[in-house]
């Protein structure tokens, strides 16, 4: 957008608030700038009386420009909240990514069903790929049946941490 209003975009929305605070007989409209409302237009060619040709030139008024300002202005404000919510996404997939803390507390604040020991084990002994398969799961199951499949899951962990520590194959 900053390329095609030729460096304009990127403080389109500042602009425009710096215009609505000032006063009225300081103020240069940034809308009008970057989308000119009226514009000087050539109507018709045609040839005089000596043989040449003459201009008429008239001011042409352009009404979807007044719409188009609107929606760029709208669209400034879009850009920027869909900025800072995608900013806290990262940040809060970042900390999901590095802390198996938080995606205890996590787990454990989504599905209370869970006992605290399997989401630990489960939480300490999978990768963060696993953990997320499992949220998602959690999500689009019956919360007995996850309850479940949790407690079986961390059973199993639990059994072959055992035979990896003992140095005992599995059967």
């Amino acid at each position: 957008m900053n390329r095609f209003f030729d460096g304009e975009f990127m403080t389109f929305g500042l602009d425009v608030i710096a215009y609505m605070e000032s006063d009225q007989e300081d103020r240069i409209d940034p809308m009008i700038y970057i989308f000119p409302r009226m514009v000087k237009c050539t109507l018709f060619n045609k040839f005089g009386s000596s043989g040449e040709v003459e201009r008429h030139d008239a001011l042409c008024i352009l009404p979807l420009n007044v719409v188009n300002e609107k929606i760029y202005v709208f669209l400034w404000f879009w850009f920027v909240i869909l900025g800072i919510l995608t900013f806290i996404t990262l940040v809060y997939r970042i900390v999901i990514i590095f802390s198996p803390r938080m995606r205890v507390y996590m787990m454990r604040m989504r599905f209370r069903l869970v006992r605290r020991d399997n989401v630990d084990t489960i939480v300490r002994r999978s990768k963060m790929g696993d953990w997320y398969l499992l949220y998602i799961l959690g999500e689009n199951l019956d919360s007995v049946i996850f309850r479940d499949i949790m407690h079986e899951f961390a059973n199993k962990l639990n059994h072959n941490y055992q035979h990896h520590i003992h140095g005992v194959p599995d059967a």
